[in-house]
């Protein structure tokens, strides 16, 4: 068949020489992308907020640990003065010293700010401890405090 027999065949059936989606089609696409935005979101950011707890459960264990071990050199946990710095450099009063206990300075919380470290304790030998998201005492959720006690 010819080019104007196939043209004139479309004409005849209603067929336009344009194809593409119209503005109401569109506009339905982008109202079910934003439904289901909405529906997937909110699930996502609440699983973050578990993560972030989660690993600063797992820093606080792991700063924990490197604490018994410089109580086992030392004798005693670091004073509330001292605090974690002296898990990577020798507090001037501790001979048996065999540090450092961290590869790194001690990490910030997941929220960034640092890890409060209080030695003697009120929940043991030490309490080291952060106030969550909301950097408050107390909360849920997120904003709970992760502690070592």
């Amino acid at each position: 068949m010819s080019r104007r027999c196939v043209r004139r065949a479309a004409r005849e059936r209603g067929e336009r020489g344009q194809r593409g989606f119209t503005l109401l089609e569109l506009l339905v696409v982008m109202v079910i992308i934003g439904l289901l935005a909405g529906l997937v979101a909110p699930r996502y950011f609440e699983q973050v907020g578990k993560s972030n707890t989660k690993i600063a459960r797992a820093q606080i264990e792991s700063l924990g640990k490197a604490l018994d071990q410089y109580r086992l050199d030392v004798g005693a946990y670091p004073s509330t003065e001292e605090g974690l710095q002296a898990l990577m450099a020798k507090p001037q009063d501790a001979p048996h010293w065999s540090g450092p206990y961290l590869q790194k300075n001690a990490p910030p919380d997941p929220w960034d700010r640092p890890y409060q470290y209080r030695s003697p304790g009120e929940h043991g030998d030490y309490d080291l401890y952060t106030y969550g998201k909301d950097g408050q005492p107390g909360g849920a959720g997120e904003n709970s405090d992760v502690t070592s006690w």
